[in-house]
């Protein structure tokens, strides 16, 4: 099949065999993508579901259903402390990218950011972009912000990993196993990484320290780094 374009859409937009496009991705795949009457485009529900569908009387016309095995084999939760700036966008769009299936900002003991519901809309909307161009089948969920000790709170994943930027741990590398299965956790600090207590709170709670090298990085590339570094090892195994 030829390249095509993906469209993110509501599951309430389906109706019988048509999608009922909004005004702006209507906008969007005649004006922008250009397609006309009768050409093809994948809608996907961002829950694992796609269909070949085409644009007919400014409406998609489901076509057939697709299979997308674009997927990891295995959940990642990742539990980010929110950087200064705008650098948590990177974080989303390049995540999406890598396969993350949850983000969950975190204000952690040293976190500068107070984000607004706005940055909250923001980082969905990126994570749909992200996830079409990336031609995933899944949407990552994108939490509201909350405490750090709150999320890990809550946390039921099998294997859970905390970023620890100094010491001796061991690298994520050989810390995770691609014989793993169901869902793994990882959390990774803000400028100047986890407080003392954050680190013992997250070990009561069952974490295990890692480390991603013996360079410091950024707060908006160490994420990145994590999950390539985990979406490599599962998928050299699939």
């Amino acid at each position: 099949m030829a390249q095509l374009q993906r469209l993110a859409i509501a599951f309430s937009q389906l109706q019988d065999k048509q999608i009922l496009l909004k005004r702006e991705q209507l906008h969007y795949l005649s004006h922008v993508l250009r397609l006309k009457e009768g050409e093809s485009f994948i809608a996907m529900d961002g829950q694992g579901n796609s269909w070949l569908a085409a644009l007919e009387a400014q409406q998609g016309r489901i076509l057939e259903p697709l299979e997308v095995t674009s997927e990891l084999p295995i959940a990642i939760t990742l539990i980010a402390a929110l950087p200064k700036g705008n650098g948590f966008d990177e974080v989303v769009r390049c995540c999406t990218e890598l396969g993350v299936t949850t983000i969950m900002p975190v204000i952690g003991d040293r976190t500068i950011l107070n984000p607004s519901p706005q940055k909250l809309e923001r980082w969905r909307r990126i994570a749909t972009e992200a996830a079409e161009q990336s031609e995933r089948a899944i949407i990552p969920a994108i939490l509201e912000p909350v405490a750090f000790s709150s999320a890990i709170s809550t946390i039921s994943a099998n294997y859970r990993y905390l970023c620890v930027a100094r010491g001796e741990h061991p690298h994520l590398l050989d810390a995770i196993n691609s014989g793993q299965s169901g869902e793994i956790a990882i959390a990774i600090g803000c400028e100047g990484g986890w407080t003392g207590a954050e680190i013992d709170k997250a070990m009561e709670l069952g974490f295990q320290k890692f480390s991603l090298g013996s360079r410091i990085l950024r707060a908006v590339t160490a994420p990145i780094v994590a999950l390539s570094i985990v979406a490599a090892a599962f998928e050299t195994d699939k």
